[in-house]
């Protein structure tokens, strides 16, 4: 047998493979930052040979979590507008504060403020957009987490793009700049929404996305106000407009999806287009109800995110899974739809997929990188323990995540972060926090 870099023992495994198996006393093993084994135990620990054994006391191991949508940064604005509709949470304060607060370096303490907060609730991969990206990517990589990071586009004048002419110049420099730097970081271009950019803007982001071989990401259909908006506009729903200009294909992650028809998830569906469920965001702004179900049905990978911290405002993907399972069936009056199972999927291997990594992460399976968590299940909300799944999903929070490996190699530890010093970024972001108070109390 080969000899492992490190093996994870005495858990519950929970691979997301495609047969989904949930593997009692299971053995994880890893060599080279990659999984070579995974199976139930056959001999006594010993006999699989390892540089480094761990105990996971009986714990959950399962892929580490894929937020596929946020905005790390808008960590420095929780809290900052709350109980407002999206339009003049938007307009009026988020806008407003991102011109007049964001710098390479409020973005960078916002950043990894947010990347400790992932990895400290199991997220081990997500998907950003925002603006000063270079900032964001350079945060991230000193976290050791995996993340597709997405330069903003947006036609006005814009932290770090002061001329707006220059919006899909700017995110095809970040690109070319970011793209094979970190086997952890992939790059991509993020138009803000179809009501913020042009038809010019939209089609030249998206044509340079193609060209470039990454992915396209953008606000779809999220409020009633943008489809009332679009429709008046162009005659068209917001994702018959976007179809209309070629943005939908199979390198295209629609954000939301909210204000849809059965026509525009068949153009989904039919283009093979991504969508990522953000239940949290869509409930406290009121955006209404993404036919999350019916897309599923019809074969569209669905990924799940938070957004950012300004609009949920945690990035506890164990949070969003329950509100995910649990808003639809009351939407729907059905127990039974989107169970456990689909909605860990959401958060793990479907997530993985839309963001472009589903070959690489998001599952317990030979060959793919090493990316797990281990859940610590000895805790009074968590026992007694029937399904792992579900438990996962109803029971679970992100502070019940015990150890975090990406690729391999260990980030959390025991309930510790490994290299990150938390209270040094959290005393930054504070500070951060303490200045935009002050500068509103002024004016």
């Amino acid at each position: 047998m080969m000899k492992s870099d490190l093996i994870i023992h005495n858990a519950v495994v929970i691979t997301v493979n495609p047969a989904f198996d949930i593997i009692d006393d299971g053995v994880v093993c890893i060599k080279d930052g990659v999984f070579h084994l995974v199976e139930r135990r056959k001999n006594d620990i010993s006999k699989y040979p390892s540089e480094e054994y761990i105990d996971a006391d009986g714990g959950i191991v399962m892929p580490g979590l894929v937020n596929a949508h946020t905005h790390l940064a808008m960590s420095i604005f929780r809290g900052l507008a709350d109980d407002l509709p999206l339009s003049v949470w938007l307009n009026d304060h988020i806008f407003p504060a991102e011109q007049k607060y964001l710098s390479p370096e409020t973005v960078r303490a916002g950043t990894r403020l947010s990347c400790a907060e992932m990895l400290m609730s199991g997220t081990t991969t997500c998907c950003d957009g925002y603006f000063y990206e270079d900032s964001v990517a350079e945060a991230v990589i000193e976290t050791g987490l995996r993340a597709v990071l997405a330069q903003g586009v947006i036609d006005f004048p814009a932290p770090g793009v002061p001329d707006p002419k220059r919006n899909v110049e700017t995110a095809i420099e970040f690109v070319k700049k970011w793209k094979n730097r970190s086997p952890l970081l992939t790059p991509s271009i993020f138009c803000h929404s179809p009501y913020t950019c042009s038809a010019e803007t939209l089609q030249n982001a998206k044509r340079a996305a193609d060209d470039m071989g990454v992915r396209f990401q953008i606000h779809v259909a999220e409020t009633k106000k943008e489809f009332d908006q679009i429709q008046a506009e162009h005659g068209v729903s917001v994702v018959k407009y976007l179809d209309s200009l070629g943005l939908l294909n199979e390198n295209t992650i629609a954000v939301h999806a909210v204000w849809m028809d059965s026509d525009d998830i068949k153009l989904l569906s039919d283009n093979r287009v991504k969508v990522i469920h953000a239940p949290e965001s869509n409930m406290k702004l009121a955006s209404g109800v993404s036919p999350v179900p019916e897309m599923i049905e019809k074969g569209i990978t669905i990924g799940l995110g938070t957004d950012g911290c300004a609009s949920n405002n945690n990035l506890d993907l164990f949070a969003e899974m329950d509100s995910a399972a649990k808003l639809h069936k009351v939407f729907s009056k059905d127990p039974t739809v989107m169970d456990a199972k689909t909605v860990v999927q959401t958060a793990t291997i479907q997530g993985a997929k839309a963001i472009g990594a589903g070959d690489v992460i998001g599952s317990l399976e030979p060959g793919k990188q090493a990316d797990l968590i281990i859940i610590d299940i000895h805790k009074p909300h968590l026992t007694p323990m029937y399904h792992p799944a579900s438990h996962v999903v109803y029971a679970a929070q992100g502070s019940d995540v015990r150890d975090v490996f990406v690729a391999g190699k260990a980030l959390l530890r025991n309930h510790e972060p490994v290299c990150l010093d938390v209270k040094g970024i959290m005393k930054q972001a504070a500070a951060v926090g303490v200045a935009v108070k002050k500068m509103q109390t002024q004016g």
